[in-house]
């Protein structure tokens, strides 16, 4: 009876899990009646960033490279402008300094009351015109430079004048005017003929001056000028005569201001004379400067 029988073929069925079927049923429910995402939510997401991380105007970018870099270049020109102007006011203050510490210079060597080198005498030119203390004073700022000698001097003279020639020249170039003036401690012998003649030599601008003996003594006497000649000379004898070897400056008003001596060369006279020069202010300006703001600088 069973040979009767053929046996059937099964074919195996495959059974899905039942946790993979669910969750793709849940997903499939949940994404029904939704649209496809795209980028609209990030750029919401950059509309709604506060506006205080946005540069109007800018960009991110900008924000994060372009600010750092302004800032850096910002702080740098702040330096160097603090460098310059510091520079500048260390200069100034400086100039100044030294301004006043020649001015005070000048002050000390006029003395307290009776000055210590300078003061009133009455000579004449080589013209024959008179001229006094008061020849020194002018309202041009322009400073007297005096030498003393006489025309007979054998060496010493005619180099010191040729160093005057040289100092007014250097002067000259800066603009810088000045009175130079040569006084004879040899009144026996040097006439106003004698010295113009003398003095032809040299610069040009020089001034020749001459006179009695008592002027000329008074003279050397008020500028500390010391000089000698030998007793008992004979009319038309030779003689040397001893003499003081200095250049007094003075300024515009008359006042000593400093000397200028033998071991001093052209270069270094007409430099010292022109810091003297710029540095130069009237008494009337030095007493309004004293009672200004800056006036513990110039006491």
């Amino acid at each position: 009876m069973l040979s009767r029988f053929r046996p059937v073929n099964f074919r195996p069925i495959r059974v899905l899990p039942v946790r993979s079927f669910t969750t793709s049923f849940v997903r499939f429910n949940n994404n029904v009646g939704k649209k496809p995402e795209t980028n609209e939510t990030s750029n919401e997401e950059t509309k709604r960033r506060p506006l205080s991380r946005v540069a109007i105007g800018g960009t991110q970018d900008n924000k994060k490279f372009r600010a750092p870099n302004s800032i850096e270049l910002a702080s740098w020109r702040a330096v160097v402008i603090l460098v310059i102007l510091g520079g500048f006011g260390t200069y100034l203050l400086s100039n100044e300094k030294e301004k006043i510490r020649l001015q005070k210079e000048a002050e000390n060597n006029r003395g307290v009351g009776k000055p210590l080198v300078g003061g009133k005498f009455n000579l004449i030119d080589t013209e024959g015109k008179p001229f006094t203390d008061e020849n020194l004073k002018n309202d041009e700022k322009i400073f007297s430079i005096i030498y003393f000698g006489f025309t007979h001097c054998p060496d010493v003279c005619p180099e010191e004048l040729d160093k005057l020639g040289e100092m007014l020249s250097i002067l000259d170039k800066d603009k810088i005017k000045l009175q130079s003036i040569f006084i004879t401690c040899d009144q026996a012998r040097d006439s106003p003929e004698v010295i113009k003649t003398y003095l032809e030599d040299f610069h040009p601008s020089i001034i020749g001056l001459t006179g009695t003996y008592e002027a000329i003594k008074n003279c050397c006497k008020k500028y500390r000028v010391y000089f000698s000649t030998p007793p008992n000379v004979k009319p038309g004898q030779d003689y040397l005569v001893d003499h003081s070897i200095f250049f007094y400056l003075m300024d515009s008003e008359g006042n000593f201001v400093d000397v200028i001596g033998r071991e001093v060369d052209s270069e270094e006279g007409a430099e010292k004379i022109k810091k003297y020069v710029d540095s130069f202010i009237t008494a009337e300006e030095s007493e309004k400067r004293k009672e200004g703001w800056l006036g513990f600088l110039y006491k």
